[in-house]
Parts: C-alpha cells; sequence; structure tokens
C-alpha cells in the first residue's frame, strides 16, 4: 500500500467497504459452490428480494461479484477467487483474536479454559 496514490486508497477502502456487511459476507459464502440467481441467494440467506438485490448491486459495483443476464434471470458469480482467500485469512484472524480473548477474560476469572 506503501504506493498508493489517494485514488487508488480511496478504491481499496471501498473494497473492504463492501466487505464490511454481514449480509455482503453471507452472499459471497453462498457463492462458493458456484453462480446463483438471486431467487437462490434471497433463499439461501433468508433476506428479502430487495435486500439481496440491493447488497448485490453494492458487491457488483466494487467489483467483487459478476452478474450474466440470462433471460429475465440475473445470475451471480464471484468476480475473483481471490476473495475467499483474503475472507478465509481475516477468519481466522477473527478466531485467534476471539481465542486469545477467551483466555484473557477465563484468566482475570481464575477459569483454566483448557480443562
Amino acid at each position: 500500500m506503501e504506493m498508493l496514490n489517494d485514488a487508488a486508497l480511496i478504491k481499496v477502502a471501498s473494497y473492504f467497504k463492501a466487505l464490511s456487511e454481514p449480509t455482503r459476507l453471507k452472499l459471497l459464502n453462498a457463492m462458493r459452490d458456484g453462480c446463483k440467481t438471486v431467487s437462490e441467494l434471497k433463499e439461501l440467506t433468508g433476506c428479502s428480494q430487495a435486500n439481496t438485490s440491493k447488497h448485490l448491486a453494492m458487491l457488483l459495483e466494487a467489483g467483487l461479484v459478476s452478474r450474466l443476464q440470462k433471460g429475465n434471470q440475473a445470475i451471480y458469480s464471484i468476480a475473483d477467487e481471490c476473495t475467499y482467500e483474503l475472507c478465509d485469512i481475516v477468519c481466522g484472524n477473527v478466531a485467534k483474536i476471539l481465542q486469545r480473548d477467551a483466555v484473557i477474560s477465563a484468566a482475570l476469572q481464575g477459569i483454566n479454559p483448557n480443562s
């Protein structure tokens, strides 16, 4: 990131902003095994049609998903598999933080978390 100008940093921030909402993460996760229609994504995430479409539009604008129009159906897919690698790294780090916090909390309460 050292060599990025302000315009590039704004684009990077926009990318992370798109990943900062749980519903959008659910949508991306639902596409791990392949392309999905809006209706399929709606069912998999439990969101309304309008909410699903709104979040997909933001993911599309950020370049995280691709869209193919097939008749009257929009079919979405992940634009770059590296997105999942990034999410997996972040999830691993969050798990480490939660585990560390649990150990600290247990220590403060005088509990051995490993027993």
